[in-house]
């Protein structure tokens, strides 16, 4: 079976999947150290009627799980892959191994399979 051409041009993300999420923004708090920052979503809330005038309603922080994605400030290039941002702290804890290549059963088929 042939390979599939290589292709160097940048490949964008659906701006589909990477628009931020209505009344909401994206935010970081510093992690438990400087380099880390530890995303989380913003969201506005819509004021309540109460019989006394409106009430402004606080926006609720969450956790957010999308990675850059839903970043506006981030660009994305999925041939790429996501930046390293870890890199040296899981480095500093010397409880991790770097391999040169897969090392599962499954990982070293698809490495030689030439369809993928």
């Amino acid at each position: 079976m042939p390979s599939l051409p290589h292709n160097t041009a940048p490949a964008i993300a659906d701006p589909a999947a990477t628009c931020a999420f209505p009344n909401a923004k994206k935010i970081y708090v510093t992690g438990s150290r400087p380099d880390l920052n530890v995303p989380f979503r913003e969201i506005s809330q819509h004021p309540t009627p109460t019989p006394d005038g409106v009430k402004e309603n606080l926006p609720i922080t969450v956790y957010d799980t999308s990675g850059p994605y839903t970043d506006p400030d981030a660009r994305i290039d999925i041939r790429k892959g996501l930046p390293e941002l870890r890199a040296g702290w899981i480095e500093e804890r010397n409880d991790t191994e770097r391999l040169t290549g897969p090392s599962s059963v499954f990982g070293k088929q698809r490495k030689s399979d030439p369809a993928t």
